[in-house]
């Protein structure tokens, strides 16, 4: 099952850019098509391997630069842009 995931991360500090764009590379080199915006993130791929790098991610981002609120819209589907 293919999935695609909007994806925004909030960093609850001061000094927030740092933290998304070290996500962003991060999801980068995961191998699964990863769209950056300027509010959000866009991730595709397959179901397993999309929800294991978001929680994987999610928790790397946690105990690297604390507190952060995760926004994640996730459907069934491929929405990539054409």
């Amino acid at each position: 099952m293919f999935l695609s995931v909007q994806l925004s991360c909030y960093p609850l500090k001061d000094d927030y850019k740092q933290p998304i764009w070290d996500l962003i590379a991060r999801l980068e080199e995961t191998g699964l098509q990863v769209i950056a915006g300027r509010m959000s993130t866009e991730i595709f791929g397959e179901y397993d391997e999309v929800m294991k790098v978001l929680s994987d991610t999610m928790k790397w981002s946690f105990e690297t630069y604390g507190k952060s609120v995760f926004v994640a819209k996730i459907m069934e589907g491929d929405r990539r842009p054409k």
